[in-house]
C-alpha cells in the first residue's frame, strides 16, 4: 500500500473494525500501518489521541503492546451453533496463517504484564523431548517442508547453500539484524557488503558480525558437523565488538540477564546453562528430519538464553545448520515481522507453547525455499566438476592471494589426477580473474588481502588469462 499521511481518527478506527472483522482483535501499530498506509510515527500519534479520549483500549507493554476497541465497539457476527470457527486467520497485513492455538495464545500474552504469571526455565521442555519419537513440528508438516525444500541428489553437505550464499548472505544478515532493530535496510545492506567498506557504527558491525558467522558456517559445517564448540564460535563471530567484556564471546554466561516485556525470568545457575546447552546439542545432533532439528534449536538455543546476549542471533543462524547438513534450502526470516517474532518467543518462553513459532516457521520456511529455488535455478544446473574440487579450488585460490604462489605450483601441491588437471587450470583461472572483495568469502578470504591481491595487479592471475588466450589458438604456454 503507498504511503498515506492523511491518516485521521474516522480511517484508523475503520481500519480497527476491518482487522477485527477478519478475527485479529487485538492488533498492533505494526499492522495499522499496513492497514492505513500511514507512517508509524502517526500511527502512534492517533493512537495515544484514541486511548486518552477512551475509544480504544490498550494491553501489553513495549513489543507486546497490541490495540482493540472497546467491547461494545467490537462487530458481532452471528454464527449458528452447529457452524465451526475457523481454524486459521490471516492477518489483513500478509503473513502466517494463525491456527485457533495460535490466536488463544496471542490473547494471553497480549494480558498486561501484571495479568501474567513470572515463570522460569522448564528443563522439562528439552529432558522429555525424545529425537525421532516425539516432534515441536507436527510430524506431517515436518516431512513436507523437507520434501518441499530438499536439493535433489547425493551431493556433499554445504552444497545447496553455497550456490546461493551471495543472495542468502544479505537476505539472512539483514532479516536477524532488523528483528534487532537494525536501521539499515536491505539495500544498504547489499552496498555495505559490496563495498567492502570498513563499519563506522554498530549497526554496520552487527550486519557484517552476521555475514562472518554465515561464512564461517558454510565452511565449517561440512567438515564439523553439528556441536557446541561450533555454537560457541559462532556466538563469538556475531558478538564480536558488541559486547564490552571478549571474555564473554562464546562463553556460557555467569551474568543475570532480564528480558524486557515479559514475565519468563531466564535460569541465573551457569551449571543448569551448560548442562542443558549441551543437552540441546546432543538432542539435536540426532534428529534425522533437518526441519525438526532447525526448529528445535531455534526455540530451544533462544529459550535457554545461555549467552550474555545474542541469544535470538545465534538460534536463527544456528537453526540453518541442520539445513545445510542436509542440502535443504536455508532459511533466512525475511518479511518477518518484528512483533509476530516477539509474541512467537514469548509464546516459548512463557508457556512452552510452539503453536505461534510453528506457524510462523512453516510460513518464513515456505517463503525462503521459494525464493532459493528461484536463486538456484537462475544459476543453472550444478556444476559436479565444481563440486568434486571444492575444497582443492579454495586451496589454490587461498595459495595464489595469500602466498603469491604461482598457478602452477599452487596446482601441483594438490595431486590432481592427469585427466582432470587441465580443466582443473582452466577453472582456477576463471576463478581468480573474477575474484572480488564482495565475493572472496567463498574462498575463506578476508577483503583486506582480497584488495591487497588485486591492487598489485592479480599476480599469477594475469600470467592465467594470457595463457588460456594462447590455449584458445592451440599454443599451449606453460603458467609461471
Amino acid at each position: 500500500m503507498p504511503y498515506d499521511n492523511r491518516l485521521n481518527i474516522d480511517v484508523l478506527l475503520e481500519a480497527f473494525t476491518d482487522l477485527a472483522t477478519a478475527g485479529s482483535e487485538f492488533v498492533s501499530s505494526s499492522q495499522l500501518v499496513d492497514a492505513t498506509g500511514s507512517s508509524l510515527p502517526a500511527v502512534k500519534r492517533m493512537l495515544s489521541r484514541l486511548v486518552a479520549e477512551g475509544k480504544i483500549v490498550v494491553t501489553g507493554r513495549a513489543r507486546a503492546t497490541r490495540y482493540r476497541l472497546p467491547a461494545t465497539d467490537v462487530p458481532v457476527v452471528e454464527v449458528q451453533v452447529a457452524t465451526k470457527l475457523p481454524s486459521t486467520v490471516t492477518p489483513a497485513r500478509g503473513g502466517p496463517r494463525w491456527s485457533t492455538e495460535s490466536l488463544k495464545l496471542q490473547e494471553q500474552l497480549t494480558l498486561p504484564l501484571a495479568a501474567r504469571a513470572p515463570v522460569t526455565y522448564r528443563r522439562e521442555f528439552v529432558d522429555d523431548y525424545k529425537p525421532n519419537e516425539t516432534f515441536l513440528l507436527p510430524r506431517e508438516l515436518a516431512h513436507e517442508l523437507v520434501a518441499l525444500g530438499r536439493l535433489p541428489g547425493q551431493l556433499p553437505a554445504g552444497t545447496y547453500v553455497r550456490k546461493v550464499l551471495e543472495q542468502l548472505l544479505i537476505d539472512l544478515s539483514w532479516s536477524s539484524s532488523h528483528l534487532e532493530g537494525n536501521r539499515y535496510t536491505l539495500l544498504d545492506t547489499e552496498e555495505l557488503f559490496k563495498s567492502g567498506a570498513v563499519a563506522t557504527d554498530s549497526d554496520a558491525v552487527m550486519l557484517l558480525n552476521h555475514k562472518a558467522s554465515i561464512e564461517f558456517l558454510v565452511d565449517a559445517v561440512p567438515v564439523q558437523g553439528l556441536s557446541t564448540s561450533l555454537i560457541r564460535n559462532l556466538h563469538a563471530i556475531l558478538m564480536r565488538d558488541l559486547l564490552a567484556d571478549v571474555a564473554s564471546l562464546g562463553a556460557i554466561r555467569e551474568k543475570v540477564v532480564n528480558i524486557s516485556g515479559t514475565t519468563y525470568i531466564p535460569s541465573q545457575v551457569p551449571a543448569v546453562l551448560q548442562e542443558m546447552f549441551e543437552h540441546i546439542i546432543f538432542k539435536a545432533q540426532h534428529i534425522k528430519n533437518p526441519l525438526e532439528a532447525a526448529f528445535f534449536l531455534w526455540v530451544n538455543l533462544a529459550y535457554l538464553q545461555p549467552f550474555e546476549d545474542g541469544n535470538k542471533r545465534v538460534s536463527r543462524i544456528a537453526a540453518n545448520i541442520p539445513l545445510m547438513l542436509y542440502n535443504q534450502a536455508p532459511l533466512s526470516f525475511l518479511d518477518v515481522n518484528r512483533e509476530d517474532y516477539a509474541l512467537a518467543m514469548m509464546g516459548v518462553y512463557e508457556a512452552c507453547d510452539v503453536s505461534m513459532a510453528v506457524d510462523l516457521f512453516d510460513w518464513t520456511y515456505r517463503r525462503s525455499q521459494t525464493k532459493y529455488k528461484v536463486v538456484s535455478e537462475s544459476l543453472g544446473s550444478l556444476d559436479l566438476f565444481r563440486v568434486k574440487y571444492r575444497e582443492a579450488l579454495n586451496e589454490a585460490v587461498g595459495k595464489v592471494v595469500r602466498s603469491r604462489q604461482p598457478m602452477a605450483d599452487a596446482m601441483a601441491a594438490l595431486g590432481l589426477p592427469d585427466e582432470d588437471a587441465s580443466k582443473f587450470e582452466q577453472l582456477l583461472a576463471q576463478e581468480l580473474n573474477v575474484l572480488a572483495v564482495f565475493n572472496c568469502a567463498r574462498y575463506r578470504l578476508g577483503m583486506q588481502e582480497t584488495q591487497a591481491w588485486i591492487g598489485e595487479g592479480r599476480p599469477s592471475a594475469c600470467v592465467a588469462e594470457k595463457s588460456l588466450l594462447l590455449d584458445n589458438n592451440n599454443e599451449r604456454h606453460p603458467l609461471l
